[in-house]
């Protein structure tokens, strides 16, 4: 296996989770949220505020097509499965997809910061309306779904590795 992807709505865990599911597959990580950053020298809500939705989903997509490394855990931004292109990409080059599922009410809680979170919101978009536009697009695009709904942290995180098919011993 080389590198695992993980998709879904912002605060569904891909960072958080990533982390910790790196190390229990002695992978390195990466955010691709924190490489966009990088690039732009800017948050991720300024770079929305600045330039627009359609401005960030264009860098976004170019941070993550320029990325090159292999055995990662790659947290990705919740806008990056618009792009059908890198997704194939990183089908291609052998990588597993996993969208880790929230429920909207959940997802909803955890968003308590949107306005400075990062999120490509249109005007008047809610997260639910932003929840339902997205949700068949992570369906489409992954290998593996793991529903986390009731599970904490570390239980995610196994969760994700035995869908992978892999040894959940932290070392």
């Amino acid at each position: 296996m080389n590198n695992v992807v993980l998709i879904g709505m912002p605060g569904c865990g891909k960072s958080t989770a990533g982390v910790l599911l790196a190390k229990t597959l002695r992978k390195s990580f990466v955010d691709t949220d924190l490489l966009i950053q990088k690039f732009e020298g800017k948050a991720l809500q300024e770079i929305i505020d600045e330039r627009g939705n359609a401005y960030f989903r264009d860098v976004e997509d170019a941070v993550i097509s320029n990325f090159g490394g292999d055995n990662y855990v790659i947290a990705t931004g919740g806008s990056a499965v618009y792009s059908h292109d890198n997704m194939q990409r990183f089908r291609n080059a052998g990588d597993t997809i996993v969208y880790i599922k929230v429920p909207c009410g959940e997802i909803v809680k955890r968003l308590s910061n949107i306005a400075t979170r990062g999120v490509t919101l249109a005007p008047g978009q809610t997260i639910e309306d932003l929840y339902n536009e997205r949700i068949p697009l992570y369906e489409k695009e992954a290998a593996l779904i793991v529903d986390t709904d009731g599970l904490d942290l570390e239980q995610t995180v196994t969760a994700i590795a035995e869908a992978l098919g892999s040894d959940t011993q932290q070392e």
